[in-house]
């Protein structure tokens, strides 16, 4: 009977021993498991994020990167020539914007001051006004004591300045738009003698050899090319703009004639 319970003691207290130590393996290889996960999960993680990274300053930097490539001969210039080119336009903006003028308006008041105070009210008026339109219809009124013919003229050579004023500096775009692809292209050919130069010295036709010069030769065009596109737009919004006041100034000219000519036969 002892001998009984003592083999039943013995087996219970292995098995006991046995399961314990499953458990420990299966607890060690589930910790194991689980930091292979993690360390799985934080590896692609930061894939991603390195991704998202690149995917967000590949622009940016592809841009950067191949401006820097280019040299800072005439990639330099070709930078100046589109500030310069922008610094104009934007001045160019600003001022046809504010010489935009309600003419019918203007032209409402000035008739009204006509009626009520006469000359000296509508010049008041005038005075009051921005804006080449406002300029123009000054001048005739100050010319109307002379005769409408005086005052005709007077409002059709102050039109002739007011249209240059209009279309100032706008020639230096017109020449940064034609300038910077030609400094681009002249950097290309420079560029591709560069690498001629190099094939003669080493004796081969080695693609590599000239590869990267040629490249870099290359960058010059296509930045001369993007500068001259972004000028080109503010370019013909300018003329655009320019066209319009123009247009504006010379249908309220003949409106001030008529204006006149009927304050006049009074």
């Amino acid at each position: 009977m002892k001998k009984l319970f003592s083999i039943l003691a013995i087996t219970g207290l292995m098995t006991f021993g046995t399961t314990q130590a499953q458990d420990a393996n299966t607890t060690d290889s589930t910790a194991a498991v689980t930091e292979v996960v993690t360390e799985v999960e934080a590896t692609a993680e930061v894939a991603v994020d390195e991704e998202a990274v690149e995917a967000e300053k590949s622009f940016t930097q592809e841009i950067k990167e191949r401006f820097i490539q280019g040299g800072p001969g005439f990639m330099g210039i070709v930078l100046l020539c589109l500030i310069l080119g922008l610094a104009i336009a934007i001045e160019r903006i600003i001022y046809l914007n504010l010489s935009t003028t309600n003419s019918k308006k203007l032209i409402k008041d000035v008739e009204d001051a006509l009626k009520s105070g006469g000359v000296n009210a509508a010049k008041e008026v005038c005075r009051n006004t921005a804006g080449p339109v406002a300029s123009i219809f000054y001048q005739g009124l100050d010319r109307i004591d002379h005769g409408v013919e005086s005052a005709e003229k007077a409002v059709v050579s102050y039109g002739g300045v007011q249209m240059g004023q209009l279309e100032k500096n706008v020639s230096w775009i017109s020449l940064f738009i034609a300038l910077a692809p030609m400094l681009g292209f002249m950097g290309t050919v420079i560029g591709m003698i560069q690498a001629f130069d190099k094939i003669e010295a080493a004796g081969n036709m080695d693609a590599s050899l000239v590869a990267g010069g040629i490249k870099v030769a290359l960058l010059t065009t296509v930045f001369g090319l993007i500068v001259a596109m972004i000028l080109q737009v503010f370019y013909n919004y300018i003329i655009a703009k320019i066209d319009s006041i123009v247009n504006d100034m010379e249908d309220a000219s003949i409106s001030l004639v008529d204006i006149l000519v009927d304050y006049k036969n009074k």
